[in-house]
């Protein structure tokens, strides 16, 4: 039987992500939700669940824990235990959130160690013989340690996310994304489970179909990148979405329409004062995402002024109507026909959609009858992330 997952928010008690704010009615709240699944007749086809990350783990904070060792904090171990009792009596799923690359970041570890292909040199032994040589099992089977030790582990553990960024920080690219898939698809559909559950089969969502341009940047610029697919429907790399190990090019999105062969520019007027121009940066970049130009993105090697032409680029591209007065940027800013990309970084063209129009009129204040404000529209598109599930592949 195929089994639906409704998912009620994100980490709700990721300290990590929402700093000191946790939300402390989750499980009741999972227990409504499933409870009215079952009156209507769907409490078999579909689940109600929230994932999780590794940072209610004792070993987010001590990284000398083994795996056997790891327990959920003192400050989350009573609700993780009445969450997993209600998952079990609504024989539902916990769902665990796995970051390679961030894993491997926090803890200063060769970032082979992220990778399922055998090539790191770094080994975690657990107390009990265990052998972990990829972050993937180490902190699935940690999570299921600290399952175990409340008494709950027999609910399932899926993997509600998982992926390589693709920009934004160093050592996200394209050729790590696919390294990593190349070996983490065949591992998850050839069943051989972990260490410490052998001949397991594991359900993983993978993160992302296509990058999210206006995702909230409090979680790192990278998170934006996430996409097997650029913003236009091609695809960024191989990757085999069967797991048999194929080396091939998943499908371009058909139906695409471009705008023309045009890009914005700095005009290189240096007779104005800097913070003027430093103002119009910031704007093009509140509004548009200029996260390639983050430390170790694709774009961070460019010279300054060809950061600020990027700035402007990006902004142009998105604001799609009237696109000759857009470029002006206060006098800064000049339309050519000659593709300014450089190496690795990609000066877009963006797709033609309605949906720019209407961001365009709210942003210009044709509604409201006053000039928008890219700030305030930055900070409620990017306030609402849109539910990760639905962007994802299941395997």
């Amino acid at each position: 039987m195929h089994v639906t997952y409704v998912v009620l928010g994100n980490q709700p008690y990721s300290k990590s992500f929402f700093k000191n704010k946790t939300y402390q009615h989750t499980v009741e709240k999972l227990d409504l939700l499933q409870n009215a699944l079952e009156a209507r007749g769907y409490g078999n086809e579909i689940k109600a669940t929230t994932p999780h990350y590794n940072d209610l783990l004792n070993m987010y904070r001590n990284k000398s824990v083994k795996p056997s060792e790891a327990e959920f904090l003192p400050e989350f171990r009573d609700r993780m235990t009445e969450y997993l009792r209600v998952l079990r009596k609504n024989n539902a799923p916990a769902m665990l959130n796995v970051i390679p690359m961030q894993y491997i970041l926090e803890n200063n570890l060769d970032v082979s160690f992220a990778f399922m292909d055998g090539k790191s040199s770094y080994k975690v032994i657990d107390n009990n013989g265990l052998v972990y040589d990829n972050a993937f099992e180490l902190l699935y089977d940690s999570f299921l340690w600290a399952m175990i030790k409340t008494g709950h582990g027999d609910v399932k553990l899926v993997v509600s996310q998982i992926g390589w960024p693709t920009d934004a920080l160093p050592g996200a690219s394209t050729a790590n994304a696919e390294r990593f898939h190349k070996y983490f698809l065949p591992y998850i559909t050839s069943g051989i489970g972990t260490p410490l559950r052998p001949g397991m089969n594991i359900d993983a969502f993978l993160q992302n179909l296509s990058d999210e341009n206006k995702l909230g940047l409090k979680w790192g610029a990278y998170q934006r990148h996430w996409g097997v697919y650029e913003f236009n429907g091609v695809p960024k790399y191989k990757i085999d979405f069967t797991g048999q190990g194929h080396k091939t090019l998943p499908s371009v999105a058909r139906g695409l329409t471009s705008m023309p062969r045009r890009w914005c520019v700095f005009n290189g007027n240096t007779t104005r004062d800097n913070k003027t121009l430093s103002s119009e940066i910031d704007k093009c970049c509140a509004f548009s995402d200029c996260t390639s130009l983050e430390e170790g993105g694709s774009c961070s090697h460019l010279e300054y002024e060809k950061k600020v032409s990027y700035a402007f680029n990006r902004y142009f591209q998105t604001m799609v109507h009237n696109q000759s007065e857009v470029c002006a940027i206060n006098g800064f800013g000049e339309i050519v026909y000659t593709d300014p990309s450089d190496g690795n970084c990609t000066f877009p063209i963006e797709i033609l959609a309605a949906e720019y129009k209407q961001i365009q009129d709210e942003f210009l204040g044709a509604k409201s009858g006053t000039p928008g404000n890219p700030d305030d529209y930055y900070e409620s598109a990017a306030s609402v992330r849109k539910n990760i599930i639905m962007h994802n592949i299941v395997l």
